[in-house]
């Protein structure tokens, strides 16, 4: 019998790369990867759907099954994990010294809904009593003008999100003043480009993230796989399969990371940060699977529904096909 061949969008990660090279296959198909970034990904699946198997935003797939309209299933594997700290871009001249100080500040966004945004939004709230309702949210694109939500969403009352001019982006109006702060996964390029005016919320963002995950355990999921729901209705086996392999190739990245006779990665003392995030996080800090991630998986899911982005609080159950909920060990 011929394999089943199948599409992959994905962006190269170390964690991918072994479906790319072949160094892992997925056991029945013939795999066809296209390495692409995750905002034209996104893009591309959610206009035209166009392939088998491809990364998705956490965000839009939680939207999507709140809504009943998913035309993608999911399986756990999380191919991108950020914490998102790093993410909170101020103005250094409006006295914002703390995420308290964010109240009542206007402050720019590329979409309301992204993942990124969910992850901030949600930490400023259960750590600093910062609620979504206090902060003037204004959208656009963050270098090019003119974005707004992929999807549509509607916010509750008290919620106050308003569109930049078509003529500007996030970036001009916070070097300019206009925006007071920035949220986002990318930076701005004032601040790339050294703006004096524009600096992070949390300078040390490495040790502030170090003490949220000490703290809460939380190791925010950005993105995970998805297989297109047709495909996984005609073949039900193929999601337990995708599954396996995204695990083994993530297998094959972090035993690399832990190479210590030849450097995997372009850093003289990755394999001492590999060590050092173990020490912290635990040995398989960027775990895959459904009940190693079923907690966090329900803090994202509360924070969707209490921001306004989901109708209805998704349970963490509802976001995978159910084969891949429980694999089976060896």
């Amino acid at each position: 019998m011929a394999s089943l061949q199948l599409s992959l969008a994905c962006f190269n990660y170390d964690r991918t790369r072994a479906l790319f090279d072949r160094r892992v296959q997925v056991e029945g198909c013939e795999l066809f990867p296209i390495a692409l970034e995750p905002e034209e990904t996104f893009h591309r699946v959610f206009q035209g759907k166009e392939f088998d198997l491809c990364e998705m935003s956490m965000s839009s797939h939680t939207l999507n099954v709140s809504r009943g309209s998913a035309e993608y299933v999911a399986v756990p594997a999380f191919v991108s994990r950020a914490f998102r700290h790093s993410g909170i871009y101020v103005r250094s001249d409006r006295g914002i010294r703390s995420p308290v100080d964010l109240k009542g500040k206007k402050v720019g966004i590329p979409e309301y809904q992204i993942t990124a945004n969910v992850w901030i939004r949600g930490m400023l709230a259960d750590e600093y009593g910062v609620q979504p309702q206090d902060i003037r949210w204004r959208r656009g694109g963050l270098e090019n003008p003119g974005r707004r939500e992929r999807s549509p969403i509607n916010l509750p009352a008290g919620i106050e999100v308003e569109q930049l001019p078509d003529d500007t982006t996030l970036s001009r109006a916070l070097a300019s003043g206009e925006l007071d702060a920035v949220f986002g996964a990318k930076a701005p390029s004032c601040y790339l480009n050294g703006d004096a005016n524009v600096t992070r919320l949390f300078p040390d963002y490495r040790r502030t993230e170090q003490a949220y995950f000490a703290k809460t355990g939380i190791f925010p999921i950005m993105h995970v796989v998805g297989i297109r729901k047709s495909l996984a209705e005609k073949h039900p086996w193929v999601p337990a399969s995708v599954y396996k392999a995204f695990q083994a190739a993530k297998d094959v990245a972090t035993a690399d990371l832990g190479q210590v006779g030849h450097l995997a990665v372009t850093l003289p003392w990755g394999v001492a940060e590999y060590e050092d995030s173990q020490r912290l996080m635990g040995k398989d800090y960027w775990s895959y699977g459904f009940e190693a991630n079923k907690e966090v998986l329900g803090i994202f899911t509360r924070y969707h529904h209490e921001q306004g982005i989901s109708s209805r609080r998704v349970s963490p159950e509802e976001l995978f096909t159910p084969s891949t909920l429980n694999i089976a060990k060896n």
